[in-house]
């Protein structure tokens, strides 16, 4: 199967803008290789730190609310 990253990356940038808490981060339990490529476009923080959570960039949390309610989003 030949696999289009660029939609998984879109998918987990939704997953992580709708997984954020209060703080603004987010669990970090995803795919490295997306995360990486999320990180290289500056749409989350470094995801090879020691914590377990990422933030969000501003341009991050906007596509990541955009791609939500493309992916995700009922009628």
């Amino acid at each position: 199967m030949d696999i289009d990253m660029e939609k998984i990356d879109k998918a987990v940038l939704a997953l992580l803008c709708l997984n954020r808490d209060a703080t603004g981060t987010a669990w970090k339990g995803f795919d490295w290789q997306a995360m990486d490529r999320l990180h290289e476009r500056g749409l989350i923080s470094n995801p090879k730190r020691k914590t377990k959570s990422i933030e969000l960039t501003d341009e991050g949390l906007a596509q990541g609310e955009l791609h939500s309610r493309t992916l995700f989003a009922r009628g």
